[in-house]
């Protein structure tokens, strides 16, 4: 039998060499949806997946948020009005959870006036920064660590002074601050896969509050990022964990065990989950709109 010389590998060898780690492929919601990792083996893992529950309506009005917005950069420059957002708010809605016509009707000519103001606004900041066309509007962007494949669409990715921006739309009921930007790993894979995809520093993110017009920033530093990416790491671990002793024969149901709250109750599978069900309580598909403002018409 030939042995193998130096410098080569015979079968004994390769038995020895490590295997590459396998590379979790990391999005933002997938991590935080580990949060309750029974949601996790629901949305992700499950065949058959459990049925969801009715859409909601305040997701209906994000949804048309967000197009609109994407879509208003792709106009040519002279034709992006504050009223041009508008009119791609009413051209892009959809029906879906509210309680009858008549609400969605309002809540439409809510978000056409949210979108119609925020852009009036974001042409003041424009002049203000001397910013120009951004760099991106629904942007993928990704990295790689030892550990992720991380990958995420970013709302609007801007340049200022030189320096990329993460720019993320909001329009949830509560206000925000630094300390929801600062908090959010979203942001934080993004700012890094951003950097990553197009080669510029990237530290400031941003999230943008249609209902209030508010901006809440933060400037990462390299140290906070790597807080982030550590934590991304770690989540990543745990459910790659969770899926071999699960592929391994293990019950899902006692690994992937429920984290049950109050919040349970906007949870798209809580119909499936008893243990949501005893700590929360049932909302109609439109609880999450909350009231209309004073200048809705």
């Amino acid at each position: 039998m030939t042995q193998p010389t130096s410098g080569q590998s015979g079968p004994e060898q390769l038995e020895l060499m490590e295997l590459p780690r396998r590379l979790f492929a990391a999005t933002p919601s997938r991590l935080t949806s580990f949060d309750c990792p029974r949601r996790y083996w629901y949305s992700y893992l499950a065949r058959p997946a459990p049925a969801k529950g009715p859409p909601w309506a305040h997701n209906a009005v994000g949804a048309a948020v967000h197009v609109a917005l994407a879509r208003w950069w792709q106009l040519d420059a002279d034709q992006r009005s504050p009223e041009a957002g508008a009119s791609l708010v009413r051209r892009h809605w959809q029906q879906d959870g509210f309680a009858d016509q008549p609400q969605s009707a309002a809540w439409q000519d809510q978000a056409a006036i949210w979108v119609r103001q925020y852009l009036a606004d974001e042409a003041d900041r424009v002049v203000e920064d001397d910013r120009r066309e951004p760099r991106g509007v629904e942007r993928t962007v990704a990295t790689r660590t030892s550990r992720l494949a991380i990958s995420g669409r970013v709302d609007r990715i801007d340049e200022r002074d030189g320096e990329l921006v993460i720019v993320d739309y909001k329009t949830g009921r509560s206000r925000l601050d630094s300390g929801d930007a600062r908090g959010s790993l979203a942001l934080a894979l993004y700012a890094l896969a951003a950097e990553r995809t197009l080669h510029q520093r990237c530290r400031r993110v941003e999230l943008h509050h249609l209902p209030t017009g508010d901006v809440a920033e933060f400037e990462h530093t390299e140290a906070s990022l790597e807080q982030h990416l550590g934590r991304a790491e770690q989540t990543a671990t745990d459910i790659m964990a969770a899926t071999d002793t699960v592929a391994g024969g293990a019950d899902p149901m006692e690994v992937f065990e429920p984290n049950p709250s109050p919040s349970c109750s906007w949870c798209d599978f809580r119909r499936a989950c008893p243990a949501g069900q005893a700590v929360s309580t049932a909302k109609s598909s439109w609880a999450g709109l909350g009231t209309l403002t004073a200048d809705q018409p």
